[in-house]
């Protein structure tokens, strides 16, 4: 019987009789509280997995990754723990390179692939050069990236009234945009699952008609726009996981 929290991994509400898992990966900055209301949304039949990676939350002692390949190797120990029934890869923002880089890792590993991955508000990782260059990066001023957190809708106003959890939120931040920037991608890989695209119509940061998801898959990727900009509108993100192909 699973607890609420193992291996890096918080299960909101355990259903260790799901047939699936969704497992879900945080943006830049994120842990998984803006995940957990999702237990009502998700179809009876699956399981809600949110990894919960270092420097946040249940592991704030942890000191968070500070390049990606030590995100990467708490990401895959998480999800390793839940392969033992099928289960979906979700990665929002920065989270859907580490769903991506997981889906190959598991591929290669010749582990237990995932049925899907689904990939939510993010330029494809083949763009990680240029997303480098994006601001707000790492050496951006705490006031700069504050100001890119609460406009995208990032931050509750409860901790950026609160000068304590708002330096913490930035910390995070900028620790989680150091990590991404020594993401360094690897070409001629495709991902064998189901892939599928999710993008806000609104979203300045991220271009809808780049077609560079379907460059690193084996099949045709779905793509669906939503309503909104970088976190959908408020009524979509209580619900995304519909528009997830569970």
């Amino acid at each position: 019987m699973r607890s609420g929290y193992a291996d890096g991994v918080v299960w909101p509400a355990p259903r260790p009789d799901a047939a699936r898992v969704l497992v879900c990966f945080g943006f830049c900055g994120g842990g998984t509280t803006a995940y957990r209301p999702w237990v009502r949304t998700v179809p009876p039949d699956v399981d809600l997995a949110l990894v919960c990676l270092p420097g946040r939350e249940r592991r704030i002692a942890e000191p968070p990754a500070q390049r990606w390949d030590q995100l990467m190797d708490a990401a895959v120990t998480s999800v390793r723990s839940v392969m033992d029934r099928p289960y979906l890869l979700f990665g929002h923002s920065m989270g859907a390179w580490v769903a991506y880089e997981v889906a190959l890792h598991v591929q290669e590993s010749r582990a237990r692939e995932p049925e899907a991955l689904v990939v939510s508000a993010s330029s494809p990782p083949s763009r990680s050069a240029e997303e480098r260059r994006h601001a707000p990066t790492s050496r951006a001023t705490d006031d700069e990236l504050l100001d890119w957190m609460c406009r995208v809708g990032q931050l509750p106003v409860e901790i950026v009234d609160d000068p304590s959890l708002r330096q913490l939120a930035l910390d995070l931040f900028r620790a989680d945009k150091r990590a991404a920037e020594s993401y360094e991608f690897r070409p001629g890989r495709l991902v064998r699952c189901p892939v599928r695209r999710l993008n806000g119509t609104d979203d300045p940061d991220v271009d809808p008609d780049d077609d560079g998801w379907a460059e690193l898959a084996a099949g045709p990727v779905d793509a669906r726009r939503l309503p909104g900009g970088h976190f959908y509108t408020a009524a979509v993100w209580s619900e995304l996981p519909r528009y997830m192909g569970l």
